[in-house]
């Protein structure tokens, strides 16, 4: 990104004079007057190498991802209609992730369940209390041999201890805090997704309450001050005493942890409540702040008392912990030893009376699901991602609807990740496994480091990843030899609903994502505008194509417009563009077109028109046909019809409208009248805008800059920012494939 900015601003900076240095990069890790003050007093030169590195990792997703996900979009979705995914994507580190929830659900579909058997013994201590052993061999997977050992110890009456040991162990604090063990156990204790989670974390440190969440180093600098963000919490209602306890008695220094050289662990840097925060943010902000505190408290001490019994030729073991000191579990209570019951003081060659000696019969059980904690591991050790990306691919195998999560966070693959994954393995294995994803980081690393040229390694691993897809295409048949078993071709898929234009026979509407219509005799499919309902347009159809028109509605408060199935993938017109409905037409006649239905420029954006919703009666409403700025108008009106003039004024359509007697709001009782909606005052009163402030000159009171019908251009409103444009288009597209 460093670059990037300088790609931009150089050009224009003035020049230096004699070579002096004007360009530097500070780099800062929360956001506090110290530490900004510090980083303005050490600022560095920007790193090229690592700059490299991130175009390449980019570059190499996109190109890789574009290709694969291009191919297989189009074959599977032109052959099979319950995909119910708008997108068949590959990535470079999606499909690994992918991979590893497959082979889980592999394993627990393989899975056979053993029987096996247990001894269980109870010995009693007095009148009132037992103990319960665990059996030193465990289990065995023969009967008969259980049952033999259960004849042989059930001959015994007394358990002699053979030996006691008494030993002080410790539980270690935790080191500090990295994205990888923070999305863990948010995922894992506080039920919140990695992407929400992510986002949560930057929200926390962009308000200033926390250091910079994307961090893969769990280890605290020399130099970092601890005491200041421990002061920052002495206040707290919620562990003020165990911090102002630490500062009086003195911190332990935290545990040494890995330093990857980026940003310290993440910390928090101000002291916040609930009411501050709101629930989720407090959450985790919560745990960061307890979590922090730990890592300078002290071990957890308990006495570990071990009892080991002979009951005839079988032995026997029971375990007591006795905790000595909480040390860091005070402020992490879900981190403490479990209370258990105190053992009885004996020596060796005591004896006691047994009490029961009992064969149990158990079932060896399959693995669960992985848990999205699980998986943010396996991709950690085998290099899938980064900090920061790593949840980005998680959320992408959710979206794309290879998984689903269910309760405990536990990711269950689809019928369509499975196939994906398994035909991926049938083709070339290695483009769902993570070893030459995680060959490629390791040279993506070197690139960083300098140690590597970043061309060679860009074309070595494209040209790697070339051969792959043409072999992946020319085997593509393995993969739909799966599909065909799960899937059911296009022709068997849908309701009938719109009649086509070229064989007059009835259409398809395939519901599933991505919803299209699919005519079974020309074997041709028509995609549709997405995440709406689509239904049949008063069975009219485009003078054009013959087709039967269909329309599209977002709801009733929303955005609704007919089309034309064959012009909105076949655009007519040189001016248009595929995917574009009747309400972005620019046929000169067509009743549902732009040219008949459009009424002026769009209030917020700059080339949207409005165009009237004929079908919107009685409770009428324009819809802006780029953004989604609607206008809801003239309720109860009985016709409205756009007039062939315009308005002398904004040069916008006027517009005619008729009212029943009994409902009209016009003054005089009026039942028609003829107007701009603009600049006409009687029909001012009448239009309501939503989604979008309203810019025209009516409503700020001045007059406006007339620039002709439909190009009327308006001022954003105040406080509104607008729509963000992704400064590096490739780095955009590339965090969608990857």
């Amino acid at each position: 990104m460093a670059f990037l900015v300088l790609d931009a601003v150089l050009p224009v900076m003035n020049p230096a004079h004699g070579g002096e240095k004007t360009v530097f990069r500070a780099k800062f890790s929360s956001i506090t007057d110290t530490d900004i003050c510090n980083a303005m007093a050490r600022l560095g030169e920007p790193d090229h190498n690592e700059a490299l590195s991130v175009d390449a990792r980019q570059e190499l997703d996109l190109r890789i991802g574009c290709a694969f996900t291009r191919f297989q979009t189009k074959y599977f979705q032109g052959k099979y209609g319950d995909l119910d995914s708008s997108l068949i994507s590959f990535g470079p580190c999606q499909t690994p992730t992918l991979g590893f929830c497959v082979e889980r659900h592999d394993k627990i579909q393989s899975f056979k369940p053993e029987t096996y058997w247990v001894l269980q013994a109870k010995v009693n201590v007095d009148k009132d209390r037992s103990l319960l052993l665990d059996w030193d061999r465990v289990r065995v997977f023969d009967r008969e041999i259980a049952q033999m050992f259960l004849n042989m110890t059930k001959l015994e009456k007394e358990a002699q201890v053979e030996a006691t040991s008494r030993k002080e162990k410790a539980k270690q604090r935790p080191l500090a805090l990295n994205t990888v063990e923070m999305l863990r156990v948010a995922s894992s204790s506080l039920g919140m997704g990695p992407q929400h989670a992510m986002q949560t974390a930057e929200r926390l440190y962009t308000q200033g309450y926390i250091s910079y969440p994307r961090t893969e180093t769990t280890h605290y600098p020399e130099n970092f001050d601890l005491k200041g963000p421990l002061r920052q919490q002495a206040n707290h209602p919620y562990w003020a005493d165990t911090v102002k306890r630490l500062l009086s008695e003195g911190i332990n220094r935290p545990r040494k942890g890995h330093d990857a050289g980026d940003h310290p662990p993440i910390t928090p840097m101000r002291s916040a409540t609930e009411a501050e925060l709101g629930s989720e943010a407090w959450r985790l902000y919560e745990y960061i702040t307890r979590h922090f505190i730990a890592t300078v408290s002290y071990d957890c001490k308990y006495l570990q008392s071990t009892i080991s019994f002979r009951i005839g030729p079988e032995h026997f073991t029971c375990i007591g912990k006795t905790v000595i000191s909480p040390g860091f579990t005070e402020i992490m209570p879900w981190q403490s030893v479990p209370l258990e019951e105190s053992l009885p003081t004996c020596q060796k060659g005591d004896t006691f009376l047994v009490g029961e000696v009992k064969m149990l019969e158990k079932q060896t059980s399959p693995p669960d699901y992985l848990t999205e904690a699980e998986l943010i591991t396996l991709m950690e050790k085998h290099g899938i991602g980064t900090d920061a990306s790593i949840p980005v691919h998680i959320n992408n195998i959710c979206q794309r609807n290879y998984v689903v999560v269910e309760s405990g966070r536990r990711l269950k693959p689809t019928n369509l990740g499975i196939v994906l994954v398994h035909g991926y393995y049938k083709i070339d294995a290695e483009l769902v496994l993570p070893t030459i994803r995680s060959a490629v980081e390791k040279q993506l690393n070197l690139i960083a480091q300098g140690k590597a040229d970043y061309r060679q390694v860009l074309g070595h691993t494209l040209d790697v990843f070339k051969r792959k897809f043409h072999y992946f295409v020319d085997s593509i048949a393995g993969m739909d030899e799966l599909m065909e078993v799960s899937f059911s071709p296009l022709a068997a898929t849908g309701k009938p609903l719109s009649r086509c234009g070229k064989c007059h026979r009835f259409m398809k509407y395939i519901q599933a994502k991505p919803s299209r219509l699919h005519c079974s005799h020309c074997d041709e499919t028509y995609t549709l505008p997405q995440n709406g309902t689509i239904k049949l347009y008063k069975e009219l159809r485009c003078p054009l194509d013959d087709f039967e028109l269909v329309l599209w509605s977002s709801g009733s408060r929303g955005k609704s417009y007919p089309l034309c199935p064959y012009c909105y993938n076949h655009p007519p017109f040189r001016d248009m563009k595929k995917g574009m409905g009747c309400n972005e037409c620019t046929h000169p006649t067509c009743q549902h077109s732009l040219s008949m239905l459009g009424i002026g420029q769009c209030v917020e954006c700059e080339s949207g028109v409005l165009v009237l919703d004929p079908t919107s009666g009685p409770k009428w409403k324009m819809a802006c046909n780029k953004c989604n700025v609607v206008a809801h108008c003239f309720e109860n009106a009985h016709r409205v019809r756009v007039s062939p003039e315009t308005c002398s004024s904004c040069e916008a359509a006027l517009l005619d409208v008729d009212f029943n007697k009994a409902k009209t709001p016009l003054p005089g009782d009026e039942t028609q009248h003829t107007g701009c909606i603009f600049c006409d005052p009687v029909f001012q009163e009448l239009v309501e805008l939503k989604h979008a402030a309203s810019c025209h000159p009516m409503h700020r009171g001045g007059p406006g800059r007339r620039q002709g019908r439909g190009r009327a251009r308006g001022r954003r409103p105040a406080g509104k920012p607008s729509a963000r444009r992704p400064k590096d288009k490739m780095s955009a597209l590339a965090a969608y494939f990857v």
